[in-house]
């Protein structure tokens, strides 16, 4: 069966292994003058260098009758292990998305910086300028490990920086190891006579991309059940046991198949701290050859380990992994959501953490997000550190120095937890329209004004203080991770969402479909009992995913 897959293989495999290494004919795509776009082949190997063509889908209707091709645009992710920049680093980006983006900076939930509105002209420069701040965009999108996610707050525990450092080790370790990325941004020589290698990942790469996480218990900030492999921190007596290993999460599912489904992480053991990166290799290795390269939909981790089976899994890794896979140890968590405010770290420095909605850095009337962080910044305080939930941590703040952090947030009308309801610092959307291609339905856009409206609900029934996870994706691909809110949201349609409720708070379990293609008045009507009967009926601290499960409401 093995020597028929190249003959059945889908046409990503085969743009991969005719692409010299990820080159194709980018080259002469990004030198066409008379497109705005590149080639549908080089637009699939551009995901490797960290960008996505795109367009403006807002004007897709009038450029077409003006007979126009579309506004083309890219979108470029940057990679920061574990979300840390330096103040530096930061105004870079802020610099950068004036000057060739559409002046906002996107935090994702992968802990990455997106840029949008960037036209084929400037992604050079851009990437350029990005890389000589010591960051880089390769591998930030396409078949391979994607930016690796870590608690970002090492104020907690000594343990948190070494964990962070194995984040760190492991982000850089899976890298691609083609030249084509410095030879197509970076002007580097390509040097003829030195054949490209990739020891791991080989010529056709993974069969689709890859994702790991970091986290350290009670705080399950990164959503550790939601990656291909996700590594959970055992601490005894304030020190760094090792990591519990979680493998098949992942949150993307595809309409009317069945096939395709959102799955947790399954916990099949456990390794020391310096078996990490040899484990974590062998089970990149074991996707990379076991992996359906015929039907990119069936591509994920998640149904390798459900198509062989976990007992087949772990016979394999026990072939390729030379270490020991230990019985699981026992750990809790309580929350996938962050801690908004200052906290006072370990070492005497403070951190607080900012409620960014949606993870849009911008300004807006009376609330001057980006220039603030950027007057932060321009104080050389510190660090930024982009979390998974779409916010921002302004870290490592000295004590002399909080005043001053203070006094920027104030000048510029930057919110403070008070004025937000614990539904609203729970939440999170994906970009969607106007720019992703594959949204069905307004996410980013959408969700601040539907939640002015829940939160007139929250506050009829003495709610707006309950912490509850909401989350609102433009498509079921799963990028704001809604299968693990307790209310969920996917577009179906312009001005239609599939509505799922009953995860838990601290995401160990998927929420389940609840109503299909609702309006915005459906969706209120709805909520509005929900949160009448939560309110009545609801156990004292019961989490709102809970009282749904437990009343059997889905």
């Amino acid at each position: 069966m093995r020597e028929n897959l190249v003959e059945k293989r889908s046409k990503e495999e085969g743009i991969k292994d005719n692409s010299n290494y990820l080159r194709g004919t980018i080259a002469k795509g990004l030198g066409d003058p008379l497109t705005g776009a590149i080639a549908e082949d080089d637009a699939k190997l551009l995901k490797f260098h960290g960008s996505y063509q795109q367009h403006d889908r807002d004007l897709e209707k009038e450029r077409r009758q003006q007979k126009l091709e579309p506004l083309y645009q890219f979108m470029l992710r940057v990679r920061i292990a574990g979300g840390v920049t330096t103040p530096e680093q930061w105004l870079v980006m802020d610099e950068l998305a004036d000057r060739y983006g559409n002046g906002t900076l996107k935090l994702t939930t992968r802990q990455s910086f997106q840029m949008h509105g960037i036209l084929k002209g400037n992604l050079k420069p851009t990437i350029k300028a990005i890389n000589e701040a010591l960051m880089t965009t390769i591998a930030t999108c396409g078949d391979v490990n994607r930016n690796v996610m870590c608690n970002p707050n090492p104020y907690q525990s000594k343990v948190h920086g070494q964990v962070y450092a194995l984040a760190r080790e492991l982000s850089d370790y899976f890298q691609p190891r083609t030249k084509a990325y410095y030879e197509l941004w970076l002007d580097h020589k390509r040097e003829i006579e030195v054949p490209d290698q990739e020891p791991l990942y080989k010529k056709t790469y993974l069969p689709r991309k890859f994702k790991i996480a970091f986290c350290i218990p009670p705080h399950n900030d990164v959503d550790i059940y939601a990656n291909d492999l996700g590594f959970v921190a055992i601490v005894e007596a304030g020190r760094l046991q090792g990591f519990n290993v979680i493998v098949g999460g992942g949150m993307g599912m595809t309409f009317g198949d069945d096939s395709t489904y959102p799955r947790l992480g399954t916990p099949i053991g456990f390794v020391a701290p310096d078996q990490v990166l040899p484990v974590a290799e062998a089970i990149v290795s074991i996707q990379r050859d076991f992996g359906n390269r015929l039907n990119r939909k069936q591509a994920r981790f998640k149904y390798t380990i459900d198509n062989y089976g976990i007992d087949w899994l772990k016979n394999e890794l026990s072939q390729r992994f030379e270490g020991t896979l230990e019985d699981i140890k026992p750990f809790g968590l309580t929350t996938n959501g962050d801690q908004y405010g200052w906290v006072r770290g370990i070492d005497g420095h403070w951190f607080h953490t900012l409620f960014v909605e949606n993870g849009r850095i911008k300004d807006t009337e009376g609330h001057f997000l980006k220039t603030a962080i950027r007057k932060i910044a321009e104080l050389g305080i510190g660090d930024l550190r982009l979390t998974g939930n779409q916010n921002l941590i302004i870290g490592s703040v000295p004590e002399n120095d909080k005043s001053k952090i203070e006094e920027v947030l104030k000048e510029y009308h930057v919110h403070e937890k008070k004025h937000l309801t614990g539904l609203r610092l729970g939440s999170m959307a994906c970009v969607a329209l106007n720019t992703c291609g594959l949204a069905f339905a307004e996410s980013e856009r959408y969700l601040p004004s539907l939640l002015d409206k829940i939160d007139v609900l929250l506050q009829e029934n003495g709610l707006e203080d309950r912490a509850i996870n909401i989350r609102l994706t433009g498509c079921p691909n799963g990028c704001a991770r809604s299968a693990l809110a307790e209310i969920g949201f996917i577009g179906r349609a312009p001005g239609r969402y599939n509505m799922y409720l009953g995860a838990s708070h601290n995401g160990d379990r998927l929420n389940r479909l609840y109503r299909e293609m609702l309006s915005e008045e459906e969706i209120l009507a709805e909520l509005a009992q929900l949160l009448k009967n939560y309110a009545k009926t609801g156990l004292p601290s019961e989490h709102f995913g809970d009282y749904v499960t437990r009343m059997k409401i889905v």
